[in-house]
């Protein structure tokens, strides 16, 4: 998925929200779930893909990454409960491969 997008990543208690930008979801993911950088998403374990939104270009995407960090978590927790109930990792079944 080489577009921009705006998404989040939770853990597998869903104690903890991580709203991120990209402009390559499959690569960025496959970063977090292989915890390549030592960052706030490997410190806590957030590595479910649970939401995201696609945009034409990645000042649209930055735009709304910065809307959705200014909300508090019952925004975010009912965008998630629109798109994914079950908070399903939407990243299950995604092949990986980067040179």
């Amino acid at each position: 998925m080489k577009n921009p997008c705006v998404y989040f990543l939770t853990n597998k208690n869903n104690t903890v929200i991580y709203i991120g930008v990209t402009s390559d979801l499959t690569k960025r993911i496959y970063q977090h779930k292989s915890k390549t950088y030592k960052s706030f998403t490997s410190k806590y374990n957030c590595d479910i893909l649970v939401y995201f939104e696609e945009f034409q270009t990645m000042d649209e995407a930055i735009a709304r990454e910065k809307q959705l960090k200014a909300g508090n978590r019952k925004r975010k927790e009912e965008l998630i409960n629109q798109e994914n109930p079950e908070w399903n990792d939407l990243s299950d079944g995604w092949l990986f491969y980067f040179d």
